[in-house]
């Protein structure tokens, strides 16, 4: 989420809206599904903000990782498709879009027709965990080239058991491409940080106070965990962390 993202009315409009529109439809029957309504709302929300987030991104060192992924590529939650013109085809054996969210698809699509890679991209509706669908489209332990996670351990259900899977999934020398933010190394930030997050993780989607670093380098053996990178920002909401791990072989 970029730093300028905060908490607004625009946010709460649209998770109403999908609320009225599921209660039409379904009548009170829809509110036994929170988060199918959360789903169509997080769709619609980051589908309109899509714009704002890749020209912030894009003032970041997100295009150079994203064109750093290479061969079977896993994307995790490529959400509305932020990624897909950033990705080197020349480099592009095959990307598989891990998304648990179906609404994201009608956008994903759409960029893959602009881009080029309608058929070397494909969507797949589940979660990393969900192991039985995966191996049914050829993702199993060890064959993978590269991972590409932007701005998605924030918001999973269980960012180590997700971390876990990543690295099994990855080939010996393979490697994990990202950027994401977690808690503070300043007491402060931190403080406000566990303010704001009860809120921010209703609207926004993603957790506020995760030691995503500590998820990542504690999945498995890595070649090169000391060039994972922390750019300084002690005031920020969401301090970066970012890299090319590799797995050790």
């Amino acid at each position: 989420m970029g730093p300028d993202l905060v908490l607004d009315l625009p946010q709460v409009f649209v998770h109403w809206e999908s609320l009225t529109q599921a209660v039409r439809r379904d009548g009170l029957a829809a509110l036994g599904r929170p988060q199918q309504i959360r789903d169509a709302a997080s769709a619609k929300l980051f589908s309109i903000t899509s714009g704002n987030f890749i020209a912030y991104e894009d003032t970041t060192v997100v295009p150079s990782l994203v064109q750093a992924a290479s061969g079977v590529i896993l994307e995790l939650g490529p959400g509305p498709g932020n990624q897909i013109h950033r990705y080197d085809t020349a480099l592009v054996k095959h990307v598989h879009g891990i998304e648990p969210n179906p609404h994201f698809k009608d956008a994903i699509d759409a960029k893959l027709d602009k881009y080029n890679l309608r058929d070397r991209y494909k969507v797949i509706v589940c979660g990393i965990e969900d192991s039985d669908v995966l191996r049914e489209e050829g993702i199993t332990e060890g064959s993978l080239d590269a991972v590409l996670c932007i701005q998605v351990l924030c918001a999973v259900k269980d960012p180590k058991n997700v971390m876990k899977e990543v690295w099994k999934l990855l080939k010996p020398g393979g490697k994990f491409i990202f950027w994401e933010h977690g808690w503070s190394r300043n007491r402060l930030t931190t403080v406000a940080q566990a303010c704001w997050n009860p809120a921010w993780s209703i609207f926004v989607g993603c957790d506020l106070t995760r030691n995503v670093l500590a998820d990542i380098l504690n999945s498995g053996e890595w070649e090169n965990p000391r060039e994972v990178q922390e750019p300084e920002e002690p005031f920020s909401l969401l301090p970066r962390i970012q890299g090319v791990l590799v797995k050790k072989a």
